[in-house]
């Protein structure tokens, strides 16, 4: 691939929009372009600057105040009696707190919607994908040493087989601005991505998005997400197996 091309191509494999076809291809190119590495490195820069560094506006101080007025009983005389006076201040309080935590809610589910719809279309790009692996192996011995050439985290590994969930391989997918494993396991017809992330991710609880469930847990002390469209018994067991390997 050209490096101009490669250049054209950055912002579009960022946001995911990018074809399985294309998407593996650059990835290719990545590999062997430092410049292009480096690009990609300010772009993720750039792009969690805005996720962390976003002011988080509070409510303004005249809100109480409206507050009260709105809930205040109208009267003609000016003397409230003492009881009156206290509900008023509380139905205040108790509504400012609600709006408040609606807000701070509001902020936390938004800095885990990106991580979320990261991980969803990764799992797809892959299912779209020739292949859904880097390395094809059931072998730990093999998987977890190949992870370990090329990223900071190498990923506890372990084929469950046995239990009807086989160790198909590995493969290195972007989640937020990281490179990160991702381990793929085969339960009949249906693939399983487990993404082992950076210490401190922040996971959200587990969801569903377009008819697949994500499913968070951890894995060998690891922050991990399960994407799959497992039923809920078959994501149970696995996650079970994945939470108890050793």
């Amino acid at each position: 691939m050209a490096l101009e091309t490669g250049h054209e191509l950055l912002p579009l494999y960022l946001d995911g929009e990018l074809d399985a076809e294309t998407s593996r291809a650059f990835e290719a190119h990545l590999d062997t372009c430092a410049e292009c590495q480096a690009r990609l490195a300010e772009l993720e820069g750039l792009r969690s600057a805005i996720r962390t560094q976003v002011p988080h506006h509070a409510a303004p101080d005249t809100l109480r105040q409206r507050i009260m007025e709105a809930s205040a009983p109208r009267k003609r005389s000016t003397n409230w009696p003492p009881l009156a006076l206290a509900a008023s201040w509380a139905a205040a309080f108790l509504l400012g707190g609600a709006l408040m935590w609606t807000m701070q809610l509001g902020s936390r589910q938004s800095s885990t919607a990106p991580l979320a719809r990261d991980l969803l279309n990764g799992h797809l790009r892959a299912l779209a994908a020739a292949s859904p692996v880097d390395v094809v192996s059931s072998d730990h011995h093999t998987v977890k040493p190949w992870f370990a050439g090329k990223l900071a985290i190498s990923p506890l590994v372990q084929d469950f087989a046995n239990d009807g969930y086989a160790l198909v391989g590995g493969r290195i997918d972007y989640v937020g601005d990281s490179r990160v494993p991702v381990l793929v396991y085969r339960h009949g017809q249906h693939l399983a991505d487990v993404f082992v992330l950076p210490q401190g991710t922040a996971l959200a609880a587990s969801q569903s998005q377009q008819g697949y469930a994500i499913d968070t847990f951890t894995l060998g002390g690891q922050p991990a997400a399960l994407v799959s469209d497992l039923g809920d018994s078959e994501r149970a067991q696995l996650k079970q197996l994945l939470a108890n390997a050793r």
